[in-house]
């Protein structure tokens, strides 16, 4: 933990990445469930995703987050690797959100970590900051016109 520098090239930290999701996707989860017919708790072993995370893949990688950033947030040669990461855990937690694999109560604190909000915005003005105003072009269809 806490070594900085770990990744060498863009590939290697691509490559990581796409196992670090194949890890995330594939944890292994202990349940019991009540047999009706012995009336004894069986224990069971199921496949469940997790959401995938930037903190999760630095620890992952064999680093805190705060070093994964200090060593790679604003390296050039990792720019385009770390953007995707980035947006695959966005996407992956919307995802988890939208099939329910993460309670709608939750959704508001995990979305909130990629700039979502709750709150909703009721004071829209316009460029002069008077009340905004819409206006609609009206194109008919078939008249060659639009």
């Amino acid at each position: 933990m806490g070594q900085k520098g770990r990744i060498k090239t863009a590939s290697q930290m691509l490559k990581l990445w796409e196992e670090y999701k194949k890890s995330c996707d594939s944890k292994t989860v202990t349940v019991y469930d009540l047999n009706k017919e012995t009336m004894r708790y069986r224990k069971n072993k199921i496949v469940r995703p997790v959401t995938y995370t930037l903190k999760g893949f630095a620890i992952f990688c064999g680093m805190t987050e705060q070093n994964f950033h200090a060593s790679y947030g604003k390296n050039p040669k990792f720019e385009s690797v770390t953007a995707r990461v980035r947006e695959e855990c966005e996407i992956d937690a919307r995802e988890k959100f939208e099939m329910g694999l993460i309670p709608a109560k939750l959704a508001g604190l995990w979305m909130s970590n990629y700039g979502y909000s709750t709150k909703e915005v009721s004071n829209i003005t316009g460029a002069d900051d008077g009340p905004l105003e819409l206006a609609w072009e009206n194109s008919q269809k078939g008249d060659g016109s639009g």
